[in-house]
């Protein structure tokens, strides 16, 4: 059964590229509305204008440095005075960091713990009611491949991503007498902007997918009778990430740590 989104406003962090725009996108091509945030706010304006027009709903760009701590109430202040309510919640913004954690630039690592931990919860804890109470929508966030196991070379990545799993699948448990659909997406490599912020692609683990393919796969399962409270995008990834979990705890980090030590290819 296909969730019918019309006359629901979707709220999509990270928006203004890759997985946050494929979101938006194809969730407009549901008869949702949908407001759009991040930090740029040019390219948030040309996807918003592109939506519109293309797809006859309402876009509203909203230029937020998420990482902010007071972001969720100035985006709650911004939505109250435009009048509008939230059905639906993709928390999406986030970058990860590659490099040894003993050389990581400390500024930079807050900032991520703020961005991929903190804000997840602060939005995520903003909205839930509104989302409960409208029961026509859903709450996603993004995890990662790298939420199954340590990753040497990317530990507070790789951390985040294990709190935003456990947080989400316990969120899904405890809203599930309600019509929320609640979904941790785990993507693997993905063609987005997250390699360049990252710097090198040698953080990428298996085949590359689109993020057309990621949203697709996502928007499918809450489509189903039972929303699963976690999924990984691709089958050679969703493989993986079951089988280390019946590995010794020590091997699956060690594997971890030579893969992402490989050098390029």
């Amino acid at each position: 059964m296909t969730i019918d989104f019309t006359g629901t406003t979707a709220l999509v962090t990270g928006a203004s590229s890759g997985l946050g725009a494929s979101f938006a996108t194809q969730l407009a091509q549901r008869g949702a509305d949908v407001v759009l945030v991040a930090r740029r706010d040019g390219r948030l304006r040309e996807l918003a204008e592109r939506i519109e027009r293309e797809h006859g709903v309402r876009a509203t760009p909203i230029a937020l440095d998420l990482a902010r701590p007071d972001a969720h109430t100035r985006l709650r202040g911004e939505l109250e005075e435009r009048g509008i309510r939230i059905d639906t919640l993709i928390n999406n913004a986030g970058f990860g960091v590659k490099g040894a954690f003993v050389d990581a630039d400390p500024a930079r690592i807050a900032e991520m713990v703020q961005l991929d931990v903190a804000a997840v919860v602060a939005l995520t804890r903003e909205f839930l009611p509104d989302l409960v109470r409208s029961g026509r929508g859903a709450l996603v966030n993004l995890a990662s491949t790298a939420a199954y196991q340590p990753c040497p070379d990317m530990a507070v990545y790789g951390a985040s991503k294990a709190f935003v799993l456990s947080f989400t699948e316990a969120i899904a448990y405890e809203t599930r007498e309600s019509g929320l659909r609640v979904l941790t997406l785990s993507p693997g490599a993905t063609r987005t902007e997250f390699f360049d912020v990252v710097g090198t692609e040698n953080a990428a683990v298996g085949r590359f997918q689109s993020p057309s393919q990621v949203v697709s796969l996502a928007l499918r399962r809450l489509d189903g009778r039972r929303t699963p409270a976690s999924i990984v995008s691709g089958r050679a990834n969703a493989l993986t990430s079951t089988l280390v979990r019946f590995l010794p705890r020590r091997l699956a980090l060690a594997i971890s740590g030579r893969v992402l030590a490989e050098p390029a290819r």
